[in-house]
């Protein structure tokens, strides 16, 4: 197809020619203003002059007419899925081809396809973008979005170029119920409660929205709570964190017949529990080079609260001076050991011996200290293997060992033990060295011969007799250390050792931290990948048996990483807290978001395209009420109506060949000029 234009190639600048024109304005106003009778001749010769400046040509162009195009996104998220979602997308899809096919001039049909895209949602709006930029904008006749409207990038700027049409999926019937956290801590005291705001919310055409709902909360897969809150009105619920590390909190509603979907009926929360000061009771029996360490080591960590007592007075000293006058400050055995004892995280014995500061009943409140959940450590010195040693106190019932009396008094390398290689106290303490080979670090030159009576040996001396031993008394954990010589570690005698680290985990051992258990079983999720790790003492390991969010078991079988310690991974199909079984043992783990954001809000809606479909002269159809028609319409005019959508008749084409031809010759022009103004020189000239 040829067409024929006018087109100009001037031969000066256009602001030049601006200036030429005025001053030709000028001179005929000029002329005008003096009454010259040819003014009007001599203003055709100066618009023959400007013509030839401004040299017109014929242009001609080969246009080669282009289709239109229509993009067609179709939403194949997850929310999609729901009720009869699908089989209408299916059917208005179906309809839509055949509407365009029908058209006298069918336009091209550009369609895409959304899934969800992880965390991110759908998409919708990143589809259209990359889809409007496979065609030229003057070729857009109109864009169909068959969606339920639930984005997640509709705030996502776009210029729309040509009419923008929602047909929206669902039923004006749907409803969903919901669980929403407020907000909620991301750690929590141990011991104390943390409170969440939630909000239980029906939207859609809820059938009851003022009534009472049934909340089922537990921690890591624990004992549930069942409480009752209201709907659609914020809430805050209180729950106790029982112990450090990571808490699993999970909220939860029953599914309710008739709500899209359950998948949203459920809250998971990850709360860190962290103790808030750890208490230690340091009781130093008598001065001596190790104390100092005792304390300086527990002073540098900020987190500690310490109380300590040094009983100064030698046992042997025989003067006649009242107790209560051999204090420097008066000891309140009566307030710290009755009343206040469960306040403490630790009670450390260090070097302490019988010598009446603390009566038989005040020993047997700490024994049911420990009995009751509390953790005690004894470093015990040369008086452990005499007659005032606390094994022959009311804490003999719980002590791991028995002295047999004799004091070794001579050097000897601490040695991890066989078990103690798999125990977390003391695996890969730097410098134990290899098993058989002589540790790197410092001897030690006393110790106290001791015979196990329960609990595991992690440390050897002499002969391969037990130096720490770890045992657990019931709900409470107790610790015997062997020697008052883990001092000389820390002053660097013969290279020293690793005194601080082992006494750090030790005191996080005995206080019951998460990453020190012997016998563990433990999950951590990344995204859909679980990483799941088995720690035990002794015995092989067994499979492990997981449970999804569903209900489905499988079973999986652990690769070992080194002794005592073995490790899978898995990759979830669901998103929600999986349940990890192993012998005894049992752990949680949360996959994914708790409620996909796909399910967040499932309800049908228009309201986050309205913005996109109301800019470009769009409109939504809900596809319940079925399909509307397609209408073609010029550009400019309305492209929606009551039960029919537009696409603007476009008309786009390429030029293929471009052809100037002048009107006239220069010199033409050049006569005109002068014809005209000879006549204006004559008739003036009369």
């Amino acid at each position: 197809m040829n067409t024929l234009s006018l087109a100009f190639d001037p031969m000066l600048p256009y602001w030049l020619l601006a200036v030429l024109a005025a001053g030709a304005f000028a001179l005929l106003a000029l002329a005008l203003w003096r009454g010259l009778q040819g003014w009007a001749l001599r203003a055709l010769a100066l618009l023959a002059l400007g013509l030839a400046l401004a040299n017109p040509l014929w242009r001609e162009e080969n246009r080669v007419p282009q289709s239109d195009a229509v993009i067609i996104v179709v939403d194949e998220s997850s929310s999609q899925s729901l009720t009869v979602r699908p089989a209408q997308s299916a059917a208005a899809l179906q309809a839509l081809q055949a509407q365009l096919a029908a058209l006298a001039s069918p336009p091209e049909v550009i369609l895409r396809r959304v899934k969800d895209a992880g965390r991110d949602g759908t998409l919708l709006i990143e589809a259209l973008r990359e889809a409007s930029g496979l065609i030229s904008a003057d070729r857009l006749s109109g864009v169909f979005l068959i969606t339920d409207g639930v984005v997640n990038d509709a705030g996502t700027p776009l210029i729309p170029a040509a009419p923008v049409h929602q047909l929206m999926t669902g039923e004006a019937g749907d409803w969903d119920r919901s669980i929403v956290v407020k907000s909620a801590p991301a750690f929590g005291i141990v011991g104390e409660e943390v409170s969440l705001v939630l909000r239980i919310e029906d939207k859609g055409a809820a059938p009851d929205s003022s009534g009472i709902v049934r909340v089922i909360a537990s921690i890591d897969g624990g004992d549930e709570q069942i409480i009752d809150l209201p709907l659609n009105t914020d809430v805050p619920l209180n729950l106790t964190i029982a112990r450090g590390g990571v808490n699993l909190l999970e909220v939860r509603t029953p599914e309710m017949e008739g709500e899209l979907t359950g998948l949203n009926n459920r809250a998971i929360l990850s709360v860190n529990g962290v103790r808030d000061r750890l208490r230690v009771l340091l009781i130093s029996g008598e001065p001596y080079a190790g104390e100092r360490t005792w304390r300086n080591l527990l002073k540098a960590d900020a987190s500690v609260d310490l109380v300590h007592f040094t009983i100064l007075r030698s046992p042997e000293k025989q003067d006649g001076v009242p107790y209560e006058e051999m204090s420097l400050i008066a000891f309140p055995t009566q307030e710290l050991f009755t009343e206040k004892i469960s306040d403490f995280d630790l009670i450390i014995f260090d070097r302490f011996r019988r010598q009446g500061v603390l009566p038989q009943i005040y020993i047997e409140n700490v024994a049911n200290y420990v009995r009751g959940g509390g953790a005690v450590l004894i470093a015990s010195g040369p008086a452990f293997a005499g007659a005032d040693s606390l094994y022959r106190s009311p804490l003999r019932d719980i002590l791991p060992a028995a002295p047999t009396g004799r004091v070794l008094e001579r050097g000897f390398l601490p040695r991890v033990s066989e078990i103690g290689r798999r125990h977390p106290v003391t695996e890969g303490l730097e410098g134990q060295g290899l098993e058989g080979e002589d540790p790197s670090w410092g001897r030690w030159m006393r110790m106290i011969e001791m015979t196990p009576i329960a609990g595991n040996t992690v440390l050897e001396g002499l002969n391969g007799r037990p130096l720490l031993q770890l045992s657990r008394v019931g709900q409470g954990r107790l610790a015997l250390l062997a020697s008052d010589q883990a001092w000389l570690w820390s002053r660097g005698f013969e290279g020293g050792g690793p005194q601080r680290e082992l006494l750090r985990r030790l005191a996080h051992w005995l206080m019951k931290e998460p990453e020190l258990e012997e016998n563990m079983l433990g999950g951590a999720a990344n995204g859909m990948d679980v990483v799941v790790e088995r720690q035990m003492l002794d015995g092989e390991v067994g499979d492990l048996t997981v449970i999804s969010p569903s209900g489905k078991t499988e079973v999986m079988t652990f690769d070992p990483v080194s002794e005592g310690r073995w490790r899978l991974g898995f990759v979830a199909d669901e998103s929600g807290v999986y349940r990890l079984l192993e012998g005894d043992l049992t752990a949680v783990v949360a996959t994914g978001p708790a409620t996909p954001i796909e399910f967040a809000d499932p309800v049908a809606q228009s309201g986050l395209l309205a913005p996109l479909v109301q800019a470009s002269g769009g409109a939504a159809f809900a596809l319940e009420s079925g399909m509307p028609d397609l209408r073609l319409v010029r550009e400019g005019r309305a492209a929606a109506g009551r039960g029919w959508a537009g696409i603007v008749s476009r008309g786009a084409y390429t030029v293929q060949d471009v052809r100037l031809k002048p009107i006239t010759k220069g010199w033409v022009y050049l006569l005109i000029a002068a014809f005209f103004s000879l006549l204006a020189w004559r008739l003036e000239g009369r």
